[in-house]
């Protein structure tokens, strides 16, 4: 009865260590997941914003405005009867009453058309200025994103710089005072941290119930910094 029972509680304590590592596991990657998402949806945000940018430079650049001119113009025309026919006297001072009327209607369009001419100009030189205006700080903007080092480089540099373990809270804590603009969170740090380890860019240890991460340069260092150690103990005891 005791050999079953201690079999059974064995048995039982294993099912529950597995049933904590493969639910520390799944939050794991559900945290990892999540930011990813985070992170394509921020370069979809930024994307969509240049898209808008582009689609207005275009339309300022290239507006089809003489086909849509051309045809109202041949919309506006109306057709004119023929006139009857009258004396030979009467015709031919008709006909000079009319060439006379056509010839100040068209000067009067040719005015009117010159002085349009350099006002649209005018507005269309304004409309390319604006839009180039928009889209280099679109541009500036862009590229300043860019230039912002990513959370995972970040973290990178921080490991590197303490060379020794620290725990994903500290990590947040230390980025969120150096960069206050960003939104940094410690799930997200800590999902990054865990992707460092699985690309063996970085090493986990715990210690107790707590868990910290340092870079695979500074373990090294610090096994081999440990290693003399036992040298030391023959040369005291020979003294």
């Amino acid at each position: 009865m005791s050999d079953n029972t201690t079999s059974s509680t064995e048995l039982r304590s294993q099912y529950i260590n597995q049933v904590a590592s493969d639910l520390e596991r799944n939050t794991q990657e559900q945290e990892r997941i999540t930011a990813e998402i985070t992170a394509l949806q921020e370069q979809l945000t930024t994307l969509q914003h240049d898209h808008t940018v582009l689609v207005n430079m275009q339309d300022a650049l290239g507006v089809p405005a003489k086909a849509k001119a051309a045809e109202s113009a041949d919309g506006g025309k109306a057709t004119v009867p023929a006139p009857r026919k009258r004396s030979s006297a009467a015709a031919s001072g008709a006909g000079k009453s009319t060439k006379k009327s056509s010839g100040a209607r068209t000067a009067a369009k040719g005015a009117e058309t010159k002085g349009a001419a350099p006002k649209g100009a005018a507005a269309k030189v304004a409309a390319v200025k604006g839009a180039a205006k928009k889209g280099a700080a679109a541009k500036g903007s862009t590229a300043k994103n860019a230039a912002q080092p990513t959370l995972v480089e970040l973290i990178r540099r921080h490991l590197v710089e303490q060379g020794e373990p620290r725990s994903a809270a500290e990590v947040t804590a230390a980025l969120s005072k150096v960069h206050p603009d960003r939104n940094i969170k410690a799930t997200v740090v800590r999902t990054t941290l865990e992707g460092l380890v699985a690309r063996n860019l970085a090493h986990r240890t715990k210690q107790g119930t707590s868990v910290f991460y340092t870079t695979p340069d500074a373990t090294q260092q610090q096994e081999s910094g440990a290693a003399p150690e036992p040298e030391g103990q023959p040369e005291a005891s020979a003294q």
